[in-house]
């Protein structure tokens, strides 16, 4: 019998092959709303369901834990679902890099409660859910058949779900990837425009992460970003319109970075003409956090501001693109408020881009006013009105602007949906009643 360390501390290559040796091709750890503890869908995985019922960091009531083997590529595709009670789950699919198993499980259950929080302080009818596809280093993620192949895998997987969580566009995946998906199945946002969807959401979400800085300095009283530096980690989607739309807005200077070499020299060609320094870094070095600056803008991967770097941040202001940036909110939301570093929670900057796809059944007309309205100034629940809500509440009981935001997001997140209540939770128990896994 394989303990929860063994099959933890496994590579997802070799945790493939432990299924495979088990002939599980499926699998699913729900949760139990009786016992609040996670159910396995097989008797090998109950060390699994054991470690996450017991894990007080990053699971949090979730309601289901789904994963599914590719035919092909040796790939675990994935779908992790925190809270249904607002709506389906809904958040991107990340195709990433994991070193681990307990990478990859605790980056799921990391990023579905993050989705969960973003669409409810947002005001968003929807559950917190995420995809996450575990890459293969052995399979070349470049290869347009490969990819279409996968994508395609992993909207038939979405439809599996029967609609329990609705797919969209994240880290490691393109609007092309998108289509795929969307040949496969109808439970996805985020689609290409020519196929009746809003496209990429990278742009709304650089727009949000904006509005927080501006938010955050007018709080401070730093004025505003003009002439100010802001450094970036990670140049990808949202990272590029981000550095122009701080341009635009008379930044002084931006210094940026990302583990892709190809990625720093066409975006440092971009902004040639700007007060622009773009630097490659090896993955996992986080020393460009350290970067003498006003603004540091996490833009790549979570959990990357914890005990270790926190002491290092010359910045100010805090204010983001990427999901998850405090490796643990309680204890790293303590420590950068302890420090002096104003923290603009990432689920409530990051926001535009599920907002922006949201929608999207609805249709679409010019200058969208449910879209706008997030990105003004004097609407209650705009990204500026509810980063100055929580700074100031944080101030005022000198409490984490983490922890005042999980806290307002979370009661939001009790409420049910108001046409069709928690039906994401039956939709999951119907799963676990008609042997998904065997199917």
């Amino acid at each position: 019998m394989k303990t929860s360390s063994d099959l933890l501390h496994f590579s997802p290559a070799r945790f493939i092959g432990f299924l495979k040796t088990e002939n599980i091709r499926r699998f699913y750890l729900a949760l139990d709303e009786h016992s609040g503890r996670l159910i396995p869908s097989h008797p090998q995985l109950q060390v699994l369901a054991d470690y996450f019922s017991d894990d007080k960091r990053d699971f949090m009531q979730h309601e289901g834990l789904f994963v599914q083997l590719s035919r092909k590529y040796d790939t675990l595709l994935g779908a992790f679902i925190h809270r249904t009670r607002r709506g389906q789950a809904a958040g991107g699919v990340r195709y990433w890099t994991y070193d681990s198993m307990e990478d990859y499980f605790r980056d799921g259950l990391r990023l579905a409660k993050g989705m969960g929080r973003k669409n409810a302080l947002a005001g968003l009818w929807w559950g917190g859910g995420k995809g996450v596809m575990a890459r293969n280093p052995a399979v070349d993620k470049n290869n347009p058949q490969i990819r279409a192949e996968l994508y395609r895998e992993y909207g038939e997987f979405m439809t599996s779900l029967q609609g329990c969580y609705v797919t969209a566009e994240d880290v490691g995946t393109s609007v092309e990837d998108m289509a795929h998906i969307f040949s496969k199945t109808r439970f996805t946002t985020c689609i290409p425009p020519e196929l009746g969807g809003s496209g990429n959401p990278s742009i709304p979400t650089a727009r949000g992460v904006v509005r927080g800085m501006e938010a955050a300095l007018k709080f401070t009283g730093s004025g505003t970003l003009e002439g100010k530096t802001i450094a970036v980690q990670g140049m990808g989607h949202v990272a590029e319109p981000l550095i122009g739309f701080l341009f635009e807005k008379g930044a002084g200077k931006v210094i940026a970075c990302d583990i892709d070499p190809r990625l720093v020299e066409n975006v440092g060609a971009n902004f040639a003409e700007q007060n622009f320094e773009a630097r490659v870094v090896k993955r996992h070095d986080l020393s460009f956090l350290s970067t003498p600056c006003d603004i540091l803008a996490p833009c790549a991967t979570g959990a990357i501001l914890n005990p270790r770097t926190i002491p290092t941040i010359k910045a100010k202001i805090v204010c983001g693109a990427a999901n998850n940036q405090l490796e643990d909110a309680v204890r790293d939301g303590r420590l950068i408020h302890e420090q002096g570093v104003v923290y603009v929670p990432d689920f409530l900057a990051n926001r535009m881009g599920i907002v922006n796809c949201a929608n999207e059944q609805y249709g679409y007309i010019n200058h969208d006013p449910l879209i706008e309205q997030h990105l003004s100034e004097n609407w209650e629940y705009s990204v500026y009105q509810t980063t100055l809500r929580v700074l100031a509440e944080s101030k005022e009981k000198d409490e984490p602007t983490a922890a005042v935001a999980v806290r307002q997001a979370d009661e939001l997140a009790q409420q049910e949906h108001p046409l069709f209540g928690h039906r994401g939770f039956r939709i999951i128990q119907s799963l676990v009643e008609n042997r998904w896994q065997d199917q």
